[in-house]
């Protein structure tokens, strides 16, 4: 249940940033309970193997750091840089990598960690990039998704919160390179974006 942007909850964002913002979906204690229980989960489903964390640039930084410090197994960090939004409120549909994946993952257990899954396009284009390159498991972590919005099925082991179909930001998620530092996931007013 979404509530309104009262001034208690909006303590944590920044003042310049709070009268962009119309609606808090996620705060920031649900946010840290869930990634809680998801390191739980991973720990359980990868205990006795080592995993690599694959961290998508630039919306997945927070959650990446905070869900390797949650976790108890061994694991690693890389990270992809990929593009299909710019400043647009929404997929193009067409991705590009802009940073690849600095070692090979053949024979690895990868986890890959996403801030949205949205439409799914993106996310179809680097899970198939990725199995190409023959890892032992590939499995997704997905702080929020729309499920409203997929375009293409595809299977997010771990998700943290299903959003309405409307545009999000904070808690690493952005609008032209704002509200990232945003600590729970709000909505802003439509005209901040020309919604």
């Amino acid at each position: 249940m979404a509530e309104p942007a009262a001034s208690h909850m909006l303590d944590t964002v920044p003042p310049v940033l709070r009268d962009d913002i119309e609606e808090v979906l996620v705060d920031e204690a649900r946010i840290q309970a869930r990634l809680d229980e998801l390191a739980a989960e991973i720990d359980r489903d990868y205990a006795g193997h080592d995993v690599l964390l694959i961290g998508v640039l630039k919306g997945a930084i927070l959650l990446m750091a905070d869900l390797t410090r949650r976790l108890t197994i061994n694991s690693s960090i890389d990270f992809m840089a990929v593009s299909s939004y710019g400043s647009a409120t929404s997929s193009s549909g067409t991705v590009r990598i802009l940073k690849d994946l600095d070692a090979a993952i053949e024979g690895l257990h990868v986890l890959i960690v996403e801030d949205i899954v949205d439409s799914g396009l993106t996310l179809d284009y680097l899970m198939k990039n990725l199995r190409s390159r023959r890892p032992a498991s590939l499995e997704v972590v997905a702080l929020l998704t729309k499920p409203t919005r997929r375009e293409v099925d595809i299977p997010v082991r771990y998700v943290g919160f299903e959003v309405p179909d409307v545009f999000v930001v904070g808690y690493g998620l952005d609008y032209a390179e704002r509200y990232r530092s945003v600590r729970s996931i709000v909505t802003l007013k439509p005209e901040v974006y020309g919604g």
